[in-house]
């Protein structure tokens, strides 16, 4: 099975999911700067959401860019990543309603970590199909970057709960600014490939 009905798929969901995060912020009723304090949580919760989808977004790419062929595990897999993407403009709108309260910064970090699990699941579905002698498995390796973030997560939650919330979210934006640069190890590994 190709690969494109995947990839077409799966950036028309994180475009939807992008247009729904945009139409949760609100119009301010002033027509001055002061109006705009109102939205400041939504739109700091909207940075950091369309963020973190644009990662997930530009890695996924990467990740099917290596990849040859798919089937029905990996299919399933991405809808499950999928899933948990989908779930960004519930968790963005809620952080930013509620002024970035403890339970809902908790959520939001409960998102991200299954988010980045099943990307985890989709990694392995890929290297499970295409083996470890791939360039994919050569270019993942031990995702000590991918371990670290889904730690922190945890961290996060957990801070969040024990009502540290600005700590938390300031965990969630560290393992953004990590992530922002593309996830390289894919392209260099392809690149080696092409080498005479």
């Amino acid at each position: 099975m190709t690969k494109g009905r995947v990839e077409a798929f799966s950036d028309g969901v994180v475009a939807i999911i992008i247009t729904i995060m945009v139409l949760e912020l609100k119009v301010p009723h002033g027509e001055d700067l002061e109006s705009l304090r109102p939205l400041a949580h939504d739109f700091l919760a909207y940075v950091l959401s369309f963020l973190y989808v644009g990662i997930y977004w530009n890695n996924h790419h990467h990740l099917l860019h290596a990849a040859h062929h798919v089937d029905g595990r990996i299919l399933w897999t991405n809808l499950h990543l999928l899933f948990w993407l989908s779930l960004f403009p519930f968790a963005n709108h809620w952080i930013g309603e509620t002024d970035f309260a403890a339970v809902p910064v908790a959520a939001y970090g409960g998102v991200l970590l299954m988010a980045g699990f099943a990307y985890r699941v989709l990694v392995s579905a890929l290297l499970a199909r295409h083996g470890q002698d791939s360039v994919l498995a050569r270019a993942i390796g031990h995702d000590v970057k991918g371990n670290l973030s889904l730690a922190s997560y945890v961290l996060g939650i957990v801070v969040a709960a024990l009502g540290y919330r600005w700590l938390a979210f300031a965990i969630y934006c560290a393992v953004a600014l990590a992530w922002f640069i593309p996830d390289l190890r894919i392209a260099r590994a392809l690149e080696e490939r092409k080498e005479p």
